[in-house]
């Protein structure tokens, strides 16, 4: 019996971009999943001494797939469309500090990605067996990188900015989540 690394439900979400607040919450589950596929693909390749096989090859593709293109349109949303009306609190500096240390965290995501993403791509191309503890650190730093920024948008940044734009405005950032997707 062959063992698979896989992420199962990994999909489209369930909301359109309609519900914009919504989208950026089913994004924050699709990370989740991948960083739990990333982690998946770290324990086969060391515990089960399978090596690198067409499994783990797709999971590297899968994680792939998901940093390189939807991470980024997602961080790209929160920019444009999130912490703009937030950061226009000014009176409220632990809102405008949270944001900009978000700003940064999101700056520090994609360095560590693109440490991250050479093994994971050598790995995808059947260029490398098995990740060494360089390529296991760069992993660790950057999924490390997500646990508390998902948490501080999902308690706090994501309501706050869910209150401050009224339906008009969550249209308008539904609209043009979907252009810059090509979704017409």
């Amino acid at each position: 019996m062959t063992t698979r690394v896989s992420l199962p439900g990994m999909r489209s979400p369930g909301a359109g971009f309609d519900q914009p607040f919504e989208m950026l919450d089913a994004c924050h589950d699709r990370v989740r999943r991948s960083l739990d596929l990333l982690r998946r693909l770290r324990d086969y390749l060391r515990g089960h001494g399978h090596g690198c096989d067409d499994s783990a090859r797709q999971a590297a593709r899968d994680v792939l797939r998901y940093f390189d293109i939807a991470a980024p349109l997602h961080h790209e949303d929160e920019e444009l469309h999130v912490f703009p009306p937030l950061l226009a609190q000014e009176h409220d500096a632990p809102l405008v500090t949270l944001v900009r240390q978000l700003q940064r965290d999101h700056v520090r995501m994609a360095e560590r990605w693109a440490t991250a993403r050479g093994p994971l791509q050598a790995m995808a191309d059947g260029q490398l067996p098995a990740f060494s503890a360089e390529h296991e650190a760069a992993l660790d730093g950057f999924a490390e990188c997500y646990a508390d920024h998902l948490r501080h948008e999902d308690d706090s940044i994501y309501p706050a900015a869910r209150a401050l734009l009224d339906p008009g405005a969550q249209s308008a950032m539904g609209q043009e989540m979907a252009r810059r997707r090509g979704v017409r």
